[in-house]
């Protein structure tokens, strides 16, 4: 079998609702050695979000992962000791606790890197390692709120609208994976690790696009416009004669003009305003109506099928039935069945890309808390004998 790209990587996952956790699955989908390290008694609590099957918490199926799951009390001197053995012959450690916490348990990034010098250490937080927010308490819909997703999300006479689903982790945690690689990357080269500090409120700012060179260089703040672009037009949603929804993008001018000759109004593209997105966008109103009457009067097969022929660029709106049927999702498969001791078989999502030679993979599901603990702990020296006065005093489950 071929071996993954991160055979042989071992990762300490300390971390806790979301980011952390999520970038760790990353890294176990191509092969890194991923041990997940909760409390005793208290456990992940993304373990209780969402949905369950007979008490079986599904979310941390997909979460938790390619993960080999262990429970040690790091709060109590003999945990501490536990974490700085396991660190000692791992490459990549990531915790979210609030700045100091570590710190103050003994097993800050000066412990643990004279325990383990390569150590590459990423702290994930909601704020950063420092600063006037660095103690308080966050997550990702602050960092949704404070980026300005929210306040350039939602209809123009609404609210701001926060996401339904993590999406400042989702990109932090991605950040985060990357930010591991290229920490070791310097490691190989230099011989040493480091510390990542990484604030939940800052990659989100990137995806988001130039608005603060804009702000600077401009004065402009980008208004709330629905599902509209200030970037281009036609781009919205628009309703079949079956009742579905489509979405429609132009970010192209070659596009806008395919899509205004399929709906007919080519006359349009003679428009000196037609030539450009920003321009077509001050004309969205015109532009949408056009497209929203000609797909409106046709079933979604017909209107998906001609904008194919017409090489303009649209999908359907899917749920999560949708997806799961979808062609070229199966096609590139990007659902995945696992066989999971608890469930049975289940479907996720598979690993994020795919690579031609070393290719990831899930090789389980999430597991039960602490199921790994006696052969983790037995791999750096630990006996029997003293695991079982560890499970006394509460340090191990």
């Amino acid at each position: 079998m071929t071996a993954s790209a991160l055979d042989g990587l071992r990762v300490l996952d300390v971390s806790t609702l979301f980011a952390g956790p999520l970038a760790a699955t990353f890294l176990g989908d191509y092969g890194a050695d991923v041990i997940k390290v909760e409390h005793p008694t208290r456990p992940d609590a993304a373990r209780g979000h969402g949905p369950a099957k007979d008490g079986v918490n599904l979310w941390w199926k997909t979460l938790g992962r390619n993960k080999r799951t262990v429970t040690i009390d790091l709060g109590s001197p003999e945990g501490a000791k536990l974490l700085l053995a396991l660190a000692a012959e791992a490459d990549v450690l990531i915790e979210n606790f609030r700045p100091g916490t570590l710190e103050r348990w003994g097993i800050g990034p000066d412990a643990l890197h004279a325990a383990n010098p390569r150590l590459v250490i990423a702290r994930v937080t909601a704020f950063g390692q420092f600063g006037p927010y660095s103690r308080r308490p966050g997550f990702g819909s602050l960092a949704e709120a404070m980026s300005g997703f929210a306040a350039l999300t939602g209809e123009p006479d609404g609210p701001p609208t926060l996401p339904p689903f993590g999406l400042a982790d989702g990109i932090a945690a991605l950040s985060t994976a990357y930010a591991v690689m290229v920490a070791l990357r310097a490691a190989e080269r230099d011989g040493h690790g480091q510390v990542i500090d990484l604030a939940i409120i800052e990659p989100i700012l990137m995806l988001l696009g130039g608005q603060i060179t804009a702000y600077d260089q401009l004065g402009t703040v980008q208004p709330r416009t629905g599902n509209r672009s200030v970037n281009n037009a036609p781009r919205n949603v628009y309703r079949t004669a079956d009742g579905d929804w489509v979405a429609v993008s132009t970010s192209s001018q070659s596009i806008a003009e395919r899509v205004m000759r399929l709906v007919g109004r080519p006359d349009v593209i003679d428009e000196p305003w037609f030539a450009t997105g920003h321009s077509r966008a001050e004309h969205a109103d015109e532009l949408d109506a056009a497209v929203a009457a000609w797909i409106a009067a046709r079933p979604t097969e017909e209107v998906v099928r001609e904008f194919e022929e017409a090489q303009a660029a649209i999908a359907q709106v899917y749920d999560v039935r949708g997806i799961l049927s979808d062609p070229q999702y199966q096609a590139i498969g990007t659902v995945q069945t696992v066989d999971d001791d608890e469930l049975g078989p289940v479907k996720m999502q598979n690993v994020l890309f795919r690579l031609s030679g070393t290719p990831g993979a899930i090789r389980w599901a999430g597991r039960q808390h602490g199921r790994d603990t006696d052969d983790v702990l037995a791999e750096v020296g630990v006996t029997r004998e003293q695991l079982d006065a560890l499970r006394e005093k509460g340090v191990v489950r």
